[in-house]
């Protein structure tokens, strides 16, 4: 059942934010600067960040947990994210590579975290401290990259690209670990 409390429309808010990023680069050059462009997808994107933060802290501050919920938090984020890169690949300040590590990561632990749960053993892939420590650093990466510009005397860009980097190689690390948490189940029929 569809439940549509606080913590589920944050959420769904998430959603929402992912074609405004998209847009704002189609917006003419004389009604928005690229630096206003920048500005405005970097802040929408820390919203959606916060947003995620906050469904959390919602549902169980208010003690709306749903199965809903918990099937459309991950959903928000991964849709957050990947929209986000592919408006960086779009500008060329994302390495084709380093994106479809990314998102093809993504895609393949969603479908792994499903076909675990078919068997019974969606514990076993649970979110471990090395997917939140990549799902950090590309929060960090994203913003820097989408703003791009100076800010202050740091170089978003350059200090960007390292920390998407960064993100990458955690990213093949992680899904390395949670393809091992799951070798022992592979003969299992779903």
């Amino acid at each position: 059942m569809i439940v549509l409390n606080v913590p589920n429309l944050v959420t769904l808010s998430r959603i929402v934010l992912i074609p405004l990023i998209i847009g704002l680069y189609y917006v003419p050059d004389t009604w928005l600067s690229w630096h206003g462009k920048n500005a405005a997808a970097t802040a929408i994107f820390i919203l959606a960040a916060i947003t995620d933060w906050l469904d959390g802290y919602l549902a169980r501050r208010l003690n709306q947990l749903s199965a809903f919920g918990e099937f459309l938090d991950p959903v928000a984020d991964k849709l957050i994210v990947v929209g986000a890169l592919i408006v960086l690949l779009y500008l060329g300040r994302l390495d084709m590579l380093v994106g479809l590590i990314i998102i093809g990561r993504e895609i393949a632990i969603s479908a792994l975290r499903e076909w675990m749960a078919k068997v019974g053993q969606a514990s076993s892939v649970a979110v471990a401290f090395i997917g939140k420590l990549k799902t950090a650093t590309q929060m960090v990466a994203i913003p820097l990259l989408l703003y791009q510009d100076v800010l202050f005397t740091l170089d978003c860009q350059w200090l960007g690209t390292i920390l998407i980097n960064i993100a990458a190689i955690l990213t093949v690390a992680s899904m390395l670990y949670y393809l091992r948490k799951a070798l022992p189940y592979a003969g299992v029929r779903a």
